[in-house]
């Protein structure tokens, strides 16, 4: 009976401490480096982990939804059909930088759509050389709509093979050559 008595008494002193530490705790709030340092309830996340979970979050909605904006009128300028679903799904979980990415791609591609298109001179140039083909290269040495040699090409900022450029960034090198030495490049369908 005794080893009952004092296993009792042990045991009610046990439970009173933590009883009286909370009672004196709840007196005194915890100082905020006690607060910082407390660990939270397993499986839950600290205030500010939960701030920025929602903060990244925020992040990549407002991204995907800039550009889907942005996909949208590049559809637009080049007076495509604008493919939301796929569209949707490509931006739906990237991360903000493949997004950022995304973004500046759509910005550059919205700025070619838009670009003026080659004046009616240009049209003409380009129809008599090329039939306004931008991809025509029939191994004469002369490359894409406006009929670029390299060495031409390369002196108004392109590189590579004019056949393979944009049709916009053919307009806008031919615009250029036009802008310097007008239609003289082009000795037959410039006149």
């Amino acid at each position: 009976m005794r080893t009952k008595t004092t296993a009792l008494a042990l045991a009610s002193t046990l439970l009173a401490a933590p009883a009286a530490a909370a009672a004196a705790e709840a007196d005194d709030p915890p100082s905020p480096a006690q607060a910082a340092l407390r660990a939270p309830v397993a499986g839950h996340l600290t205030m500010g982990a939960q701030m920025r979970a929602v903060g990244r979050s925020n992040l990549q909605d407002d991204l995907a939804k800039r550009a889907m904006r942005l996909a949208r009128s590049v559809a637009d300028a080049r007076g495509a059909r604008f493919p939301a679903k796929a569209e949707r799904r490509r931006v739906r979980d990237q991360d903000p930088t493949t997004l950022r990415t995304r973004i500046r791609v759509l910005r550059r591609d919205l700025r070619d759509a838009r670009a003026p298109s080659a004046s009616g001179v240009l049209q003409a140039i380009a129809e008599c050389e090329s039939g306004g083909n931008p991809a025509t290269d029939t191994g004469n040495g002369f490359y894409g709509k406006y009929q670029f040699t390299l060495e031409t090409w390369n002196a108004v900022g392109g590189s590579g093979n004019p056949a393979k450029a944009s049709e916009a960034e053919q307009d806008r090198r031919a615009a250029i050559l036009h802008a310097s030495a007008g239609a003289s490049p082009w000795p037959v369908c410039g006149r």
